[in-house]
């Protein structure tokens, strides 16, 4: 990041005396140390030596001030730092510069952008005339409506207000699922329902706001048969981190697995390194026996050196012990115990990256998944670990439709951004989850966040739709989150609230409620009361809120109100005051 703000190592001062910062200098300048000796450059090195170059060398500076003078910028909201500084280098007097971005689709800081490079620009540059191009010509104006409600609470915006000549459209449907599987199964009957009035598969995309998320959508998909696709990312079981978790699994049921063994023997690193492996690898081919065997025999045979045969040792007895301390436990525990044990999953919590945060919220949803998983009658006689493993090797091949296929897209909302499709379905809108969990306490990053909820509405051309899990396994336990507080910034009028009219009632863990028919009521109306899910009202001491639930009817009937500022309650219908918002 210092590199991304145009500092080098010799620049930073550790004004905090912390060791942290001590450390984090000593690798930058060993970096930039052996970058230099074996003449490798990394993309902001490119960025930082070119604003070197004009900073330093008045003659080249001079030369392409003289030589461009028109100077257009597309996608201004994602420059960096170093970007802002060298096109503020690069433009003479005489030069036109035109900036074309949009700050309400800033979603990259995680990559270095400044969304403040916007408001920037109208301050430093000279006579900056700003053009808003406020018509859209992809989306319904109930869309355009709802997302900029819900953009609208950012603050330091540029500010601009969608709008359209085409049709009002049809309602947001907004479906409070009882869990992720009843959201799941919501998203894949739909999807259905839309392709007998007429759609076809590749003009709907969902989207998501972690990885993890796209397990449980793809085993619906799977199971009503509807080809997808996941767009700029791979399937769940196929991303690496999986397919290393997935080979531990593997070794533990099966020490012969050699490709199991390849993949892990030295992951995390152990000090198990090529020549060590080569010697294994030759008196397999040789005895034409499994690495697994080699390894034991080589042990036997003392033919290693002090250091290897010890990391050999340790990873021999870590399998073995593996083996015996989870015999006869149950998968997730199972699971648990060797992204833990092996140090897996540490090894990847040390990436505070966005792309390592990705990864260890892939491995916790793997733990979910293997406490879901329930063997079918063609895996009978296999031990749960077998059983889900042959699972997952069909899974894997199965499923995934090529790029020009006429498939669901499903991606990241980040993947989305320069996207459009006639149908977006929103999945997981819940408070921690969406916003994210690792923004929601800190004002840039909620307001990111925001763009990025901005971003996947404006996708959708005729239809939105915008699910939640009542309850979620995530993140390896059992969590009961909030609607996002985006849904309670969309307009009531906006949204047609969907949720299951039978009582809902709890699975035990052999049940598979997904599986059994859910009504599904489209007038959400409460009885008795004039108001349904999804109105705004205001309370005379919690304030404006949104109503998300109802259960019950004539005088037991109860709602639960998700509050502004005061969370979420519960209130009986017939004694509570509500004023009804617009």
């Amino acid at each position: 990041k210092s590199k991304e703000e145009g500092k080098r190592a010799k620049d930073i001062l550790n004004e905090d005396y912390s060791y942290f910062t001590e450390t984090m200098l000593r690798i930058y300048k060993e970096y930039e140390t052996i970058c230099e000796r074996s003449g490798l450059v990394d993309f902001s090195e490119l960025l930082l030596r070119s604003l070197e170059l004009l900073q330093t060398n008045s003659d080249i500076c001079q030369h392409y001030q003289t030589r461009f003078q028109q100077i257009l910028v597309d996608e201004f909201q994602d420059t960096n730092t170093i970007q802002y500084a060298w096109l503020s280098q690069l433009k003479s007097p005489d030069c036109n510069m035109m900036a074309v971005g949009d700050d309400d689709q800033s979603i990259y800081s995680w990559r270095g952008a400044k969304v403040e490079n916007m408001q920037r620009f109208t301050r430093d540059m000279d006579d900056v005339k700003t053009i808003r191009l406020e018509q859209n010509y992809r989306s319904t104006q109930t869309i355009l409506n709802a997302a900029n409600a819900v953009i609208n609470n950012n603050s330091d915006r540029l500010g601009k207000k969608l709008w359209t000549d085409g049709k009002t459209g049809d309602a947001i449907t907004m479906y409070a699922a009882f869990n992720e599987r009843d959201e799941a199964y919501y998203i894949a009957s739909t999807i259905k329902d839309l392709v007998r009035q007429g759609f076809n598969y590749d003009e709907m995309a969902i989207l998501y706001r972690s990885n993890a998320q796209s397990r449980i959508l793809e085993e619906q998909l799977l199971d009503q048969q509807l080809p997808y696709r996941i767009y700029g990312g791979q399937k769940f079981f196929e991303r690496a981190e999986i397919k290393d978790a997935l080979a531990y699994l593997r070794l533990i049921a099966n020490p012969q697995d050699d490709p199991a063994f390849e993949r892990i023997v030295n992951t995390p690193t152990r000090g198990i390194g090529n020549t060590t492996l080569n010697v294994i690898r030759e008196q397999s081919q040789q005895q034409s026996i499994s690495l697994w065997d080699s390894v034991l025999l080589t042990l036997q045979n003392d033919a290693l050196s002090a250091r290897a045969t010890t990391a050999l040792s340790n990873f021999i007895q870590l399998i073995e012990g593996l083996q015996e301390s989870t015999a006869n436990k149950d998968l997730d525990i199972q699971t648990d115990s060797v992204l833990h044990k092996t140090g897996l999953l540490v090894a990847y919590q040390k990436d505070r990256s966005e792309k390592g945060i990705s990864r260890v919220e892939n491995l916790e949803e793997l733990i979910v998944a293997t406490s879901q998983y329930k063997p079918d009658e063609n895996e009978e006689g296999l031990s749960p670990l077998a059983a889900f493993l042959s699972h997952v090797a069909l899974e894997t091949g199965e499923g995934q439709a090529d790029m020009n296929a006429n498939a669901v897209s499903m991606m990241t909302l980040h993947a989305a951004k320069g996207l459009e499709f006639p149908v977006v379905f929103i999945s997981g809108m819940e408070e921690d989850l969406f916003p994210h969990k690792m923004s929601i306490d800190e004002p840039r990053g909620l307001e990111e966040e925001r763009r990025l909820c901005y971003v996947g509405m404006t996708r959708a051309m005729q239809k939105l739709y915008l699910t939640y899990a009542e309850s979620r396994r995530l993140y390896g336990s059992e969590r009961f989150n909030s609607p996002s507080r985006f849904i309670a910034e969309i307009p009531s009028d906006a949204i047609n609230a969907v949720r299951p009219t039978t009582k809902i009632i709890r699975p035990s863990s052999t049940d598979k409620p997904w599986q059994k028919k859910r009504h599904v009521a489209f007038n959400n109306s409460i009885s008795d009361t004039g108001m349904k899910v999804g109105q705004r009202v205001k309370h005379a001491k919690y304030g404006e809120g949104i109503i998300i639930n109802y259960e019950g009817s004539g005088e037991h009937s109860r709602l639960q109100i998700k509050f502004d500022r005061h969370g979420t309650k519960w209130f009986v219908a017939s004694f509570v005051k509500l004023v009804t918002m617009p």
